[in-house]
């Protein structure tokens, strides 16, 4: 009986990284980190295994009873694969409130982990971006928080209002309509939680689920999710501290360069989130959707005892940055390929070669080998395809005499000399 061969497919849901993919990837996070701390953020991170409780009481109940990776490991503790950040940040900043300069801009790139339905944008597994602000309860740092999404899409070359738009809202304002509309909290959860589902939905159907949840209350609700401007919300909630912050959030941003568009459907799923959120919205026509949510969650880190510290933040992931910089034909990357490479002439040259290569690293000149049985002129077109500038052909009468022939891919000329003359050559 033969062995069953193994699959070389991957996990449903995750992927591969091939070197092309890993240029890829690492230029994607390389504009993110920078931007980041073009800002003043620092870097965090954290395993990528949590407790199953942090999830429980305040991310979505669709994630933790659906989507989470979650597992009994041997000393009978409930495990889950992290399905998002914001809850690991909350715990870590808890943890060291004490010891922390308030206010924190911290800022990751995890793993994370969902087990939901794949389509355009979703896996079960992706990179992304989390920038957080910490003990800043003030809409100056929701403004920052958007400038800093705005300016990474900047530096990855786009432009706001021709390839992406940014929608905000506030669900502190959403909460002042209930409060003046006397809304029980069972009520105002389920209006909520189907609120965020309004632009997926038809209206008619839509506004029947609603009338079905907050009954006579429904028409205010719908004007407040139907308004396409600030200024035409109910008048009811024009007094509150949550309309005059959001348009001081809307005016600022839009003087600065950076427009927003007020959007009441704006929801977002997680539970946690207590007054601005926001989402930017690709505008492709066959990439038209959320690409990068966030928003303020002042109570999260209560979970962990003491008082709250006010929180704001988002998260971008990689796949649907990649989908976006695709469709509006910005993606470019920073190829990894060495500066030189050293060919062989034949397989009892390697040993030199490894020689000769050392040299060249330790002058801070990375360096490859190809140690393959190709012909020369085979092994230069590779090197020319991995985006190598220079090669070295190593003979018999290189061996012997010291004396080298460098080739400049990219210029299309040669240079001979010792070692030491291609090294200054080279890193002149």
């Amino acid at each position: 009986m033969t062995d069953k061969k193994l699959s070389t497919e991957s996990y449903k849901g995750v992927r591969d990284f091939y070197p092309d993919d890993m240029a890829v990837q690492r230029y994607m996070f390389e504009v993110w980190r920078m931007t980041a701390e073009q800002f003043g953020f620092q870097e965090y991170d954290a395993s990528v295994l949590e407790p199953a409780d942090l999830y429980r009481n305040k991310t979505s109940t669709e994630i933790v009873n659906e989507q989470t990776y979650t597992f009994t490991d041997r000393g009978n503790r409930e495990v889950t694969l992290r399905p998002e950040m914001t809850p690991t940040v909350a715990r870590m900043v808890a943890g060291r409130r004490r010891e922390l300069s308030f206010p924190v801009r911290w800022y990751s790139i995890p793993n994370l982990f969902r087990y939901e339905r794949m389509q355009r944008g979703r896996l079960r597994e992706h990179w992304q971006l989390n920038c957080d602000i910490f003990g800043i309860d003030d809409v100056s740092a929701d403004i920052e928080i958007i400038l800093l999404a705005n300016e990474i899409f900047k530096n990855f070359g786009a432009e706001n209002g021709a390839q992406y738009k940014i929608h905000v809202s506030s669900r502190r304002l959403l909460e002042a309509l209930y409060s003046s509309l006397d809304l029980v909290a069972e009520t105002r959860l389920a209006a909520t939680r189907l609120a965020d589902k309004k632009n997926k939905m038809e209206y008619t159907e839509f506004k029947q689920q609603m009338s079905a949840v907050a009954g006579e209350s429904t028409s205010i609700i719908l004007s407040f999710l139907n308004a396409d401007n600030i200024d035409v919300v109910p008048e009811q909630i024009k007094d509150t501290p949550a309309y005059t912050e959001l348009k001081t959030l809307i005016n600022t941003t839009n003087e600065i360069g950076c427009p927003v568009f007020f959007d009441p459907t704006i929801i977002r799923g997680f539970d946690y989130y207590t007054g601005v959120v926001f989402e930017v919205v690709d505008l492709h026509p066959d990439n038209n959707r959320a690409l990068l949510g966030g928003g303020r969650y002042d109570n999260l880190t209560e979970l962990f005892g003491g008082e709250p510290i006010p929180g704001i933040g988002f998260g971008f992931g990689d796949v649907t940055l990649r989908d976006f910089l695709i469709s509006h034909d910005l993606m470019t990357t920073n190829i990894t390929s060495p500066t030189l490479s050293i060919l062989p002439t034949e397989p009892a040259h390697n040993i030199a070669a490894e020689k000769i290569a050392q040299s060249f690293r330790e002058a801070g000149i990375s360096t490859s080998i190809d140690l393959s049985n190709k012909k020369v002129g085979k092994k230069i077109s590779q090197a020319s395809e991995q985006f190598i500038t220079y090669v070295l052909i190593l003979g018999e009468d290189e061996i012997k005499t010291k004396q080298y022939k460098l080739k400049d891919l990219s210029e299309e000329t040669e240079t001979s000399g010792t070692l030491n003359e291609l090294i200054a050559k080279i890193t002149q």
